[in-house]
């Protein structure tokens, strides 16, 4: 008999709006709390059950940690979770394939594999920048003032930065997240965005998230509406793009937790010739990803030409406010995604 099966937290918002979605199409779902080791019952199955008897969706784990230098190695463990995981595919039918969660884990390597493919990115600035000395010197050979870092396996604006330097002043201003906790002296998420201009405090900042195993990235030029600056997420479904959300922001960084305003991107009075152009690049990087059901894309359109860019991916990107307290239609489409193979012949 078949059966789906939630690997997530308990009375988390993905986890209520899922669930909600899937009682108003008649679909059981059994939970496996992360928290309790409860995914190890799917190991176990490995000797009971038979092949393809279980639909498999995983959601992310809670950490508990705000500490930026836990990231790596919490993101780590996580990875290896996965890799245990995709052991079970002759057992288990995967939502998303977890060797394919676990490479768009990696920032890095998530863009090279893009590049390769002929999809437009955010570019890299081609080498991994090992401290600020090393930073400042590649900025100014490549004839950059302003340079985005991000921490390799980080989430969340977690250790995200924003820097500008004029060479010809020495004015330097960071924005970021993350400051030094004065108790502890770690490097921690505070989830509320803050400028830095002091010089030393800046380098100091910009070295501990640069030892983070961070990516470097060109600062391009947003898109603006309003006065405000912004970017796209968007979430593709089974080849269908669900859902395509604008993030604005007065400040670099757009993630909405930080006090950013959604709004729908319908309503940003875009070209129609843009919108194809974005949900055609979402389409064709979802194509990348083969095992891959439900993908989060972070798109940037450059100020002017409008051209749209991959910022990254994320293969557990599903959760948007703006859609789970109104339609729910994202939840809703993979509640009927599971719901075709709970009763269907595949």
């Amino acid at each position: 008999m078949r059966q789906v099966i939630l690997l997530g937290t308990p009375g988390t918002k993905r986890t209520v709006y899922l669930e909600k979605a899937a009682r108003s199409l008649n679909v059981p779902i059994k939970l496996l709390d992360w928290k309790e080791g409860d995914w190890r019952q799917l190991l176990a199955h490995r000797q009971t059950g038979g092949p393809g008897e279980m639909l498999l969706k995983i959601d992310p784990p809670v950490w508990d940690s705000c500490c930026l230098e836990d990231l790596d190695r919490l993101a780590r463990s996580y990875e290896k979770d996965l890799r245990v995981l995709a052991g079970l595919e002759k057992e288990v039918v995967f939502f998303n394939n977890p060797l394919d969660m676990a490479r768009l884990l990696d920032k890095r390597q998530c863009k090279r594999d893009l590049e390769g493919s002929g999809i437009p990115v955010t570019r890299l600035l081609g080498e991994k920048i090992r401290d600020t000395e090393h930073l400042l010197e590649a900025m100014e050979r490549k004839n950059m003032s302003q340079v985005f870092l991000k921490p390799v396996r980080g989430s969340g604006a977690a250790g995200a930065a924003a820097f500008r330097y004029q060479k010809k002043t020495g004015h330097m201003v960071l924005y970021t997240c993350g400051i030094e906790d004065p108790d502890t002296g770690r490097l921690v998420n505070t989830k509320r965005l803050r400028r830095f201009t002091d010089r030393s405090q800046v380098l100091s900042l910009l070295e501990r998230i640069l030892k983070l195993d961070s990516i470097v990235e060109r600062w391009y030029a947003k898109a603006e509406y309003q006065g405000f600056s912004y970017d796209l997420r968007a979430v593709v479904q089974r080849g269908q793009v669900d859902f395509v959300l604008a993030r604005l922001s007065k400040g670099p960084i757009t993630n909405l937790h930080l006090n950013n305003h959604p709004l729908r991107a319908s309503q940003l009075g875009l070209p129609g010739l843009i919108m194809e152009q974005v949900e055609e690049l979402c389409l064709q990087t979802a194509r990348c990803y083969k095992g891959i059901n439900s993908l989060g894309l972070d798109i940037l359109l450059e100020k002017g030409s409008l051209r749209p860019r991959i910022i990254e991916l994320n293969g557990q990107g599903d959760l948007i406010y703006q859609d789970i307290y109104s339609e729910n239609r994202i939840y809703r489409h993979q509640a009927e995604i599971m719901k075709e193979w709970l009763y269907g012949e595949d």
